[in-house]
């Protein structure tokens, strides 16, 4: 099969650092070329992969400073990828609503996978006028939302397990990973380390937007004896990172659409204390690999308890349910159900009500709409 893998440039393929799209767009664009698929990426240019790599920006853009609307490389990347819409056989996007214009009329199959929260007014508003577009969810509870847009099926986010190493005993403090932010709730980790007397490591990315969270919420309360704040850490420190903890804390406060990190916790036998939000029920084995609390004094006496799960249990449960091969899997059903014109959970396409006034539209008569979306239908 002919396959295009469309990245988010924000960071490489696979990401040096921070990054949970392209970590996922890495190992499913990997294993792809392993099964013989022939896979084009287009990503960044400092990007590693087996598969064809078409440079959309010289570097991933949070790396590159001088980049400063980060939108006008995606509009070049995708007019790039529908140039040469053609050469495949399926378009698979990562860049959320992006690529749905040039989508519209294509025809060349295109799937996106939403990898984003979909709760706000105006994401609705988007994906309701865009209701004919294949989507693939990432949890269902992702969809909570928006149950009545085009979805295909749910695809669990997968990884290289071969990047984590399962540590059968566990280290002496716990772990948070990935970035500081008010949703995140790396207060509330600090706030179960302090009340178990236990340590605490932070290893997590501090973005623009959440600078002042951390200055005012996060960095007074690093000064604590047991707090440990080390930043970013690469591919090989986070196994050490991760495999070393006691236990991994996700004391989130938002309806995470998957949360990569515990799986990525999970693969190196370290289990996962989880608040009951989002995907967490469907990640998260309760008992198993790890425990899901619904208020913070069940999460603090959660975690003594880490330590009687069996950590080779804890993998073995994310490998069946979370590996590339396991993503690969989902996403060829996918992609044959789009391309053979079979709906499954898809709906018909609804003619998309206008988003805006007919003031503020474009001046074209509404048969011409109706026009081309019956030929959009009639391709994909």
């Amino acid at each position: 099969m002919r396959i295009a893998q469309v990245a988010p440039l924000f960071e490489s393929v696979p990401p040096q650092l921070y990054g949970g799209t392209e970590r996922v767009v890495s190992a499913l664009t990997e294993e792809f070329v392993a099964r013989g698929h022939d896979v084009t990426l287009f990503a960044s240019g400092d990007s590693q992969t087996r598969a064809r790599l078409v440079p959309c920006a010289d570097q991933s853009l949070r790396l590159d400073g001088r980049a400063r609307d980060h939108v006008a490389f995606t509009m070049m990347e995708l007019a790039e990828v529908f140039r040469r819409a053609a050469d495949f056989d399926i378009i698979h996007s990562h860049v959320d609503y992006f690529a749905f214009p040039f989508a519209r009329q294509c025809p060349t199959p295109v799937v996106t996978t939403v990898h984003g929260r979909l709760d706000l007014p105006e994401i609705a508003r988007v994906y309701r006028y865009f209701s004919g577009q294949h989507l693939v969810s990432i949890s269902d509870s992702q969809r909570q939302p928006l149950p009545d847009v085009g979805w295909v099926r749910t695809v669990y986010n997968g990884i290289d397990f071969t990047r984590f190493t399962l540590r059968r005993q566990p280290g002496s403090y716990l772990a948070f990973l990935g970035r500081i932010s008010p949703e995140k709730r790396p207060d509330r980790a600090i706030e179960v380390a302090r009340a178990l007397d236990m340590p605490l490591k932070i290893a997590a990315k501090v973005d623009d937007a959440d600078r002042d969270y951390f200055e005012h919420a996060i960095r007074p309360r690093l000064a604590h004896p047991l707090i440990e704040f080390v930043g970013e850490v690469d591919d090989r420190d986070k196994d050490e990172f991760l495999g070393n903890a006691y236990a991994y804390l996700f004391p989130i406060d938002w309806p995470e659409p998957f949360g990569l990190t515990m799986v990525e916790a999970m693969a190196c036998g370290t289990p996962v204390i989880a608040m009951r939000c989002g995907s967490v029920p469907e990640v998260v084995a309760h008992g198993v690999s790890g425990f899901i609390c619904d208020q913070m004094r069940d999460f603090i006496d959660a975690v003594p308890r880490a330590g009687t799960l069996d950590r080779a249990i804890c993998r073995a449960y994310a490998q069946a349910r979370f590996s590339a091969a396991a993503m690969a899997d989902g996403y060829e059903a996918v992609y044959d159900q789009v391309i053979a014109g079979g709906q499954g959970e898809h709906r018909a396409a609804r003619r998309p009500t206008h988003p805006f006034p007919r003031s503020e539209a474009a001046a074209e008569p509404a048969s011409t709409l109706r026009t081309s979306e019956g030929k959009r239908l009639q391709q994909v």
